[in-house]
C-alpha cells in the first residue's frame, strides 16, 4: 500500500506540473544498470531496469518548481523488489549564472519508506555546470538516520555531447551501528542529431565499509522543452533527476 500510494503521488506530481506555466523542460528516461558486489570474500550481481521522469516550470518571480519520479525493478537472482522515489525542488536564480535552493524527497523500497530533505547549489558556466547538495535521510522502520554531501562537475564537449563526473560521502548511524561510505561516478549522454532522443551511460563505485558495489547503466532518454544544456539551466537537471543524479549514487 506504501508502494502504491508513493508512486500515485510521484505520478500525480510529475503529470500536473506542466499545467503550472507554459514552458515546461524536462525528460523521460528508461535505463538498464548491472551492478556487481562484493562483500567478505562473496559476490553477487543483480539486474534493474528504471523509468523516470522529470519536469521543471516557472513558479514565480525567478523561482522554478521541478519534480521527479522513478520507479525501478531489480533483480538479484533470488529476489524480484520494485522501489518507487520521488523528489520536488523549489529553487531560484540569483544573478544569472547560480541557481539555489531546497528539496523534500521519499522513496519506497521492499516496505520500507525513507524520507530526504536538503539543500542544492548550481553554477552555470559557459560550457559546464557544477552541482553541490546537502541531504539528510531518515527511514524509521529500519531506525536510519544518514547524512550525505555530494559534488558533480558536467562539462558539455559540443552542444550535443554532456560528460559528467561526481563523487559523495553519507554518514549514517544504523540503529545504534556508525556507517560510512564513499561513492564516485562518471557519466556521459550523447543527443541524437537534431531529435529529442539521446543514449546514455554511466559507471559508478560505492565503497560502504566492507561492501563494494560497481554498477554499469545505459539507457535511452526523451527530453522537451529544449536540449541537454536547455535542461541544466531550467533546473531540470537537479540532483535525484539526472542521468547521475548525485542522491540516486548515495
Amino acid at each position: 500500500m506504501k508502494s502504491l500510494f508513493l508512486a500515485t503521488a510521484a505520478v500525480a506530481a510529475f503529470a500536473a506540473a506542466p499545467a503550472l506555466a507554459q514552458e515546461p523542460v524536462g525528460s523521460v528516461g528508461l535505463t538498464y544498470s548491472d551492478s556487481q558486489i562484493e562483500f567478505g570474500g562473496l559476490e553477487a550481481e543483480s539486474d534493474s531496469y528504471a523509468l523516470d521522469g522529470v519536469v521543471a516550470v516557472p513558479a514565480f518571480g525567478r523561482w522554478t518548481f521541478t519534480a521527479a519520479a522513478n520507479a525501478a525493478q531489480t533483480d538479484d537472482g533470488v529476489d524480484d523488489d520494485t522501489a518507487f522515489s520521488g523528489t520536488a525542488h523549489l529553487t531560484t536564480l540569483v544573478g544569472s549564472d547560480v541557481r539555489v535552493g531546497g528539496f523534500v524527497g521519499a522513496s519506497d523500497y521492499a516496505d520500507e519508506t525513507a524520507l530526504t530533505a536538503g539543500t542544492e547549489i548550481q553554477k552555470y558556466l559557459g560550457k559546464a555546470t557544477l552541482t553541490g547538495v546537502v541531504a539528510y535521510t531518515s527511514a524509521d522502520d529500519s531506525d536510519v538516520d544518514a547524512w550525505s554531501v555530494g559534488a558533480d562537475a558536467a562539462f558539455y564537449a559540443t552542444p550535443n555531447l554532456r560528460l559528467n563526473a561526481g563523487l559523495g560521502y553519507v554518514t549514517a548511524d544504523a540503529a545504534g551501528v556508525d556507517i560510512d561510505g564513499m561513492t564516485y561516478g562518471a557519466g556521459a549522454e550523447y543527443q541524437i542529431g537534431r531529435t529529442p532522443f539521446s543514449v546514455t551511460a554511466g559507471y559508478s563505485h560505492a565503497d560502504i565499509e566492507d561492501i563494494d558495489i560497481d554498477t554499469v547503466s545505459v539507457g535511452l532518454r526523451y527530453s522537451f522543452g529544449g536540449g541537454l544544456q536547455t535542461r541544466d539551466r531550467a533546473g531540470a537537471a537537479l540532483p535525484g533527476s539526472g542521468v547521475m543524479g548525485l542522491l540516486g549514487a548515495l
